[in-house]
């Protein structure tokens, strides 16, 4: 293998991660790419097929529910050549992080309580009222600590500069842990010998800072805190997360069927009886909680749940009523949020967002749809967008239907060439897109963990990089120096 086989790019391509020409590798990737060409083709081969295997041994896998004939268990699609995010680099970006993710908690208080922001006109009070995900039934709860938004996951890009960009907020259930937490296991066994060449900080003590945190919210104290998640059960697409985040924190997993509300308190069934439960780290949407206080037809959920948690004897992680705050739309408001909540600018910009629900935008929208991505404010996992791009002119019609019936429910942005890696794909190097979803754990203070889960578009040409819509992973290193 030469440098040569590296694919070709030009200035009119996406930002490349690996390289800042053609042929030459950015610096802090320079080690490994001599590796790379000194070991040759068999030995990525021989690296990825042992990644491969270790993952299938150790039931690394996600659930897809569209291809049924191939089964809807997966191993968890992974590609060995790690991306590389220089220590400096970072630094900024956890800065960011932690900016949006102070605000964004100030923001829901403020939504909860007295609407500050709504009567000072920062964000439209409709916006808010008229979102799916806003909860009155919570209106004037106070959640242990003051925080909303225990565990967050933003997901980044990089435009055609570089420049980093946030694309969404995740803060009802964020998933993707697990797999950061994999990626890094397996790629210190098939590439061992580069962990003693670069300074690569860790991130696999974020079951240890999770529970630190979990712990601190208990209402009876921290020393003897009962724990418990809460799973949807075996056919949740995130079932494999829950299962391995409960056994690396020792704590209980349940399904609602196994906790009961008596006295607005909550206990777990056991052998030897009822057991009080004072932390919940529920992976169930808000819909599905609590059947006495949202969807009566919930299975999943607990009754009496919302009760207990507003009387104060059981904290729950997150806090239900975060989902208007990852609302699409008010995305759109963040930067003012920021500035409002904290008098700054913020660190990490937006994407350009167009809002249907402004007649101006929608018009100019509606008339370059083949030039936009459209999507639905509430609905993550790639699903419920148009990728205008590639889309039919029957699928544009579609969609415009849609928007002027429905304008609140759908945003626009201009499609933003993701920035692309280095891949080894199919017995061969390729360059895919890609993004990152960094973590972030709201305990005493503000944690980034170093990394996050890097997610790719395996399929050639494709910007959806959802594991549900043939995306993959990268292990992401954090590096202070290369020796």
């Amino acid at each position: 293998m030469t440098a040569s086989t590296l694919p070709n790019s030009s200035s009119a391509d996406p930002f490349h991660e690996f390289y800042g020409a053609p042929s030459l590798p950015r610096p802090h990737y320079a080690l490994l790419w001599d590796n790379m060409q000194s070991a040759g083709l068999d030995n990525l081969t021989a690296k990825a097929r042992e990644a491969h295997l270790a993952l299938h041994a150790e039931g690394v896998t996600f659930t897809v529910y569209s291809d049924k004939e191939e089964g809807i268990e997966r191993v968890w699609p992974f590609d060995i050549i790690p991306r590389i995010i220089p220590g400096a680099e970072w630094d900024l970006l956890s800065s960011g992080l932690k900016q949006r993710v102070k605000a964004l908690n100030l923001f829901l208080r403020d939504l909860y309580h007295d609407q500050k922001i709504l009567k000072d006109g920062v964000v439209p009070a409709d916006l808010i009222h008229e979102g799916k995900d806003f909860r009155r039934e919570i209106i004037g709860i106070d959640p242990p600590g003051g925080i909303y938004t225990h565990i967050s996951g933003v997901d980044l890009i990089r435009d055609g500069h570089g420049k980093y960009m946030v694309l969404e907020d995740n803060l009802r259930t964020p998933s993707g842990v697990s797999y950061m937490i994999e990626n890094r296991m397996i790629e210190r066994r098939v590439l061992p010998e580069f962990f003693s060449r670069y300074k690569v900080r860790r991130m696999e003590h974020y079951p240890a800072l999770l529970l630190q945190a979990l712990r601190r919210l208990s209402p009876r104290g921290p020393g003897e805190a009962v724990i418990v998640m809460l799973t949807p059960g075996i056919y949740n697409s995130a079932y494999f997360e829950h299962t391995f985040l409960a056994k690396e924190m020792g704590v209980e997993l349940a399904e609602g069927r196994d906790l009961l509300v008596s006295n607005d308190r909550v206990y777990l069934k056991t052998t030897l009886g009822l057991k009080q439960v004072d932390v919940i780290y529920r992976r169930v949407d808000d819909d599905f909680l609590d059947p006495l206080c949202f969807r009566s037809d919930s299975l999943v959920g607990v009754a009496g749940l919302i009760n207990a948690w507003r009387a104060g004897h059981v904290a729950l992680v997150n806090a239900p009523g975060g989902g208007i705050a990852d609302d699409k739309a008010v995305y759109a408001y963040v930067p003012d949020i920021i500035r409002y909540y904290l008098s700054e600018e913020p660190i990490i910009g937006n994407v350009p967002t167009y809002l249907m629900s402004r007649p101006d935008e929608r018009e100019k929208v509606l008339d370059q749809l083949e030039r936009m991505v459209v999507k639905v404010v509430n609905e993550s996992g790639g699903y419920g967008m148009l990728m205008g791009p590639s889309s039919t002119a029957a699928e544009r019609a579609e969609f415009k239907k849609k928007i002027l019936a429905k304008p609140r429910d759908f945003i626009a942005q201009p499609v933003i060439p993701l920035s692309q890696h280095l891949c080894y794909l199919d017995n061969e190097l390729q360059s895919r897109h890609l993004d990152l979803r960094p973590f972030i754990i709201y305990g005493e203070e503000i944690e980034v963990v170093p990394g996050g889960l890097t997610r790719v578009a395996f399929r050639k040409g494709s910007l959806v990089v959802n594991s549900s819509q043939g995306g993959g992973s990268k292990d992401t290193w954090v590096v202070e120096s290369v020796t």
